[in-house]
């Protein structure tokens, strides 16, 4: 008796060929690992802002009526804005003010390098988080705003000058779109 045809057999049987195994073994993880990310999408994908979120994520503001020396306050992710069309004194008093006068020393180049004659800054003191009133009808020097709270005395950089709170008023993310007429924040 011969078993050599058995043994042909057997060495070239399909399910026992190395090759033909890797193939079904990265087949099927393969369809495995889409079938876990077609069921996580839906998970993942509810974890984005909504609709309504993103439409108040930034803002656009026309600011091309707004003279030297005027301001314009607007809302943006429910904190009041700050847009000032500052006049060159107001600008000059910031550059002039020492530094070593200041709790929290920053320059008003650090602060609108970009465009000096446009303050944007964010209208929350950052004592307690009052909304501080702006100073007008003041000399440059004396300009800026109070936050009548607890005395924290901002300039016309925003930049704080005396009172309790530890910081200048913080200043968004925003670009202007064009020549200065429009203002994106956010």
């Amino acid at each position: 008796m011969s078993y050599g045809r058995m043994d042909e057999l057997t060495n070239k049987n399909p399910i026992a060929d190395p090759k033909r195994r890797d193939f079904l073994k990265l087949t099927a993880t393969s369809v495995g690992v889409v079938g876990v990310c077609a069921a996580a999408w839906p998970f993942i994908n509810s974890m984005n802002p909504a609709a309504d979120v993103m439409a108040v994520a930034s803002i656009e503001v026309d600011i091309s009526k707004l003279e030297p020396g005027q301001s314009l306050t607007t809302m943006w992710r429910g904190k009041p804005i700050f847009i000032r069309h500052r006049t060159p004194e107001e600008i000059k008093a910031a550059h002039d003010t020492p530094l070593s006068t200041l709790p929290d020393k920053q320059t008003d180049q650090d602060r609108f390098g970009k465009n000096p004659e446009w303050l944007v800054v964010i209208g929350i003191c950052t004592h307690l988080g009052c909304v501080p009133t702006e100073r007008k009808n003041m000399a440059p020097a004396e300009g800026g705003w109070l936050c009548a709270c607890h005395g924290s005395r901002y300039d016309t950089s925003g930049r704080i000058i005396e009172g309790p709170a530890p910081r200048n008023l913080d200043i968004p993310n925003y670009e202007f779109l064009n020549n200065n007429t429009v203002l994106k924040i956010g």
